[in-house]
């Protein structure tokens, strides 16, 4: 069997930070540093001293190393991978921005019909797109049916202040965290009197504010394309957070035949149909964040049809015969517009 991996540590909205990054005027500072496996930033248009920013940076990361104990499942002793290992049926009582992340990632399960799935982890290791990185075979008919039964949201109990896996689940944030990571450092900013700054972590970003000359961030949709990155489409945004989620990135072949490390949770397979990318604004990274994995996961027919019903600013680029096309929703023409 011909086997090949692409994975690459960018993800697609990255790209495009340094998109409006290399526009930066000269008193614009930026923050920079290390989190979850990947990096974050932050430019900030408004102005501090040398002593502040070091002040502000250090309270930054400070903020995403203690999200990060909480929350990640490559730390063995984060609070999530805790509760990970406890008995099934035993309640454990959780930091209450766990508890937050918790439900809002259940909220947008229901209101996808399952297309979001924080419980999904097994078969994302299955095939091979998890930490450990190991099958570089398709799964079989068995192991399939096996990772199954460590997966569905609705088996996953919230209660005031604690949470209960009903059945050996393996609870993995990596879809929504990074969002959440992003909120908490604009509300970071926010506190501090700071209005105008781009918050990015791994590639999911929010936008406050205006650029030291007035104008409004711009803010690229990365064209799928694995030769090169170039910007399809830039936006003027402010107020807002933004994720995008793609499948031309991070997959494999194996006989020809292309896999995408998004797993589709009803199937237990990487999705199949011909949705390239889709990008969510939303005043929430976490929301956004969620959300373009759930309109992934659908697809450009499904996707579309919930993105509608859910009112979501959502842009998606869906490959053809010929090349790509772009569809939007509603209230994503707006930003469209704003950037012409």
């Amino acid at each position: 069997m011909t086997f090949a991996r692409l994975i690459s540590a960018w993800t697609c909205c990255l790209f495009l930070l340094l998109l409006s990054g290399c526009e930066k005027a000269p008193t614009m500072a930026l923050l920079s540093g290390a989190t979850m496996g990947t990096t974050w930033n932050v430019s900030l248009a408004d102005p501090l001293s040398p002593m502040e920013l070091g002040n502000l940076r250090k309270d930054l990361q400070d903020e995403l190393d203690r999200i990060n104990r909480l929350m990640s499942t490559w730390d063995p002793e984060s609070e999530l991978s805790r509760f990970n290992r406890i008995p099934v049926g035993q309640a454990m009582t959780l930091a209450p921005e766990t508890l937050d992340v918790l439900r809002m990632a259940q909220r947008i399960s229901m209101a996808s019909h399952g297309a979001f799935d924080i419980t999904v982890g097994p078969l994302v290791n299955l095939w091979g797109f998890g930490p450990e990185m190991r099958p570089e075979e398709i799964p079989d008919a068995g192991a399939l049916a096996a990772a199954f039964e460590q997966v569905g949201f609705r088996k996953l109990r919230i209660d005031a202040d604690t949470a209960t896996r009903e059945v050996d689940l393996y609870v993995d944030l990596s879809a929504i965290a990074k969002g959440f990571a992003v909120d908490q450092l604009a509300a970071l900013l926010q506190k501090r009197e700071l209005r105008n700054f781009l918050v990015e972590v791994g590639g999911e970003l929010r936008a406050h504010g205006r650029k030291p000359d007035g104008s409004s961030w711009r803010i690229g949709i990365e064209a799928p394309d694995t030769a090169r990155r170039r910007a399809r489409r830039v936006l003027r945004v402010q107020d807002t957070g933004m994720a995008t989620s793609g499948d031309y990135r991070n997959y494999f072949e194996s006989d020809g035949k292309r896999f995408s490390h998004t797993i589709d949770p009803a199937t237990g397979h990487p999705i199949k149909h011909r949705l390239a990318s889709v990008t969510v604004l939303d005043p929430s990274a976490a929301r956004a964040d969620a959300w373009a994995t759930a309109l992934m996961v659908l697809g450009p027919e499904k996707g579309m049809e919930t993105a509608r019903k859910q009112n979501l600013a959502a842009f998606f680029i869906i490959r053809k015969e010929n090349g790509f096309v772009e569809q939007f929703t509603a209230p994503f023409a707006h930003y469209l517009e704003s950037s012409s």
